[in-house]
């Protein structure tokens, strides 16, 4: 039988979906990229806040089509959006014929083959060291590697403890086997992954820190990116910022969501550090690492945020002046704490408050890219465009930042090539081969 498998959200559900892929491949079920030529259909949820929830909601009912026009006999919902609507979710989606949470991926089999309707088991008992040999990765030269799960962080506007428990690392020695298993296959650059990357390692035993972790990855294979995302400002480390300055090969990339810089939203966040501790964070990573880049999200709209709340956001952002820079307007739900704080916020004026931020985001950018030009740097190359070819900068991360594109007949996909920038297009470079 034909499966597909539809993946939504983030990096991490990503890494997810190739985990139940590659369970299916190893029992012998085959995959197809054409949903009408599959018999059973997949869709990897992601309910973090509510454009996910209603992306999550379309794609269901737009493959659910396929048990009518195609051959589609059994449609499977998986992930955050099934465990965070669990007691709804049966009754609201009839389309649907098996839905299992983000505790119950290893069910995957089983749901198929003896047709389990509903499994929402404890994520914090999820077997973190099941066999990751057995991904179904693409083609693309780089690859995400979850360290851990979950998260013990109390944000109050985030979702993620209750869909995912408590915060627990991978062992060591599993992390290290997986990279090697994909470099082995030619992957060019390995992203670590978490919803706390830099508080990994606190709670194995015997302790350890992701500074340690970067290490002994990037002594895997000195032609290798070592890339973490996101970090926390209060987990981040003189260690981790120092072992990325030694370590030639781990990217001098720092994605630290910051969420806000008012020290009175932060607070209502559930945010334990200041718009002080933000400023010194981020100079001590630029004094320390050369070419270091930052990139963070914020939100805009959280309920009580004022004028001059955002007002304090906004110069924070024009004098920090992040590389690279994401915007999302607060999602309000009712099983959120923040929900119950006063002073929500229009969200005419919350879309304004966004449009700001971009405006003054995509002058910094300019202003960032522009000190680019004439400046040499390696290009791992992944697509070909119709004589040009695309591909990134350490400085630049796959699916949320810009690209570089290289006039050329012809480059190897999956290589690393010098490239001379010559030019500016928004928020992309483009560059020469030299």
């Amino acid at each position: 039988m034909n499966i597909y498998l539809m993946s939504l959200g983030c990096a991490k559900n990503l890494v997810d979906s190739e985990n139940m892929l590659g369970k299916l491949v190893k029992g012998g079920w085959i995959t197809t990229d054409d949903p009408a030529c599959a018999e059973i259909i997949i869709v990897n949820t992601c309910g973090f806040i509510e454009s996910a929830v209603e992306e999550s909601i379309n794609t269901i009912l737009e493959l659910a089509q396929y048990k009518k026009t195609g051959i589609c006999k059994r449609l499977i919902v998986t992930g955050c959006l099934a465990q965070r609507y669990k007691n709804k979710l049966a009754d609201t989606l009839p389309e649907a014929d098996i839905f299992l949470g983000t505790g119950s991926f290893d069910y995957i089999e089983k749901a198929i083959e003896k047709d389990i309707k509903l499994s929402f088991k404890d994520p914090e008992q999820t077997d973190l060291c099941s066999n990751y040999q057995d991904r179904a990765i693409d083609d693309s030269p780089f690859s995400y590697i979850k360290i851990s799960e979950g998260c013990d962080k109390k944000c109050t506007y985030c979702i993620i403890p209750k869909l995912r428990g408590g915060y627990r690392s991978r062992p060591t020695d599993q992390i290290l086997s997986e990279s090697r298993d994909l470099i082995l296959q030619n992957k060019k650059e390995l992203i670590l992954v978490a919803q706390d990357t830099t508080c990994f390692g606190y709670d194995l035993k015997p302790e350890t820190g992701l500074n340690v972790l970067l290490k002994q990855l990037s002594s895997l294979s000195k032609d290798v990116w070592i890339r973490f995302l996101y970090g926390h400002p209060e987990s981040i480390n003189s260690k981790i910022i120092d072992i990325v300055s030694e370590q030639k090969n781990i990217c001098s990339y720092f994605d630290i969501p910051v969420q806000h810089a008012s020290d009175r939203i932060l607070k209502l966040m559930g945010r334990r550090y200041s718009r002080t501790d933000l400023l010194k964070l981020f100079k001590t990573i630029r004094d320390k690492v050369r070419d270091a880049v930052l990139r963070t999200t914020i939100i805009t709209g959280f309920p009580g945020e004022t004028d001059e709340d955002f007002d304090v956001l906004l110069n924070f952002v024009k004098e920090v002046e992040f590389d690279n820079l994401g915007v999302f307007v607060y999602s309000d739900s009712e099983d959120l704490f923040s929900h119950r704080l006063r002073g929500h916020v229009k969200k005419e004026i919350a879309e304004q408050r966004y449009n700001l931020l971009m405006e003054a985001q995509i002058k910094i950018v300019e202003k960032q890219n522009i000190k680019h030009i004439n400046k040499e740097y390696m290009v791992l190359i992944e697509e070909s465009l119709n004589g040009y070819f695309a591909g990134r900068t350490y400085f630049q991360s796959p699916e949320v930042d810009g690209v570089t594109y290289i006039k050329n007949p012809s480059l190897d996909l999956g290589t690393f090539i010098n490239v001379r920038i010559k030019d500016t297009d928004g928020y992309d470079l483009v560059g020469e081969v030299v």
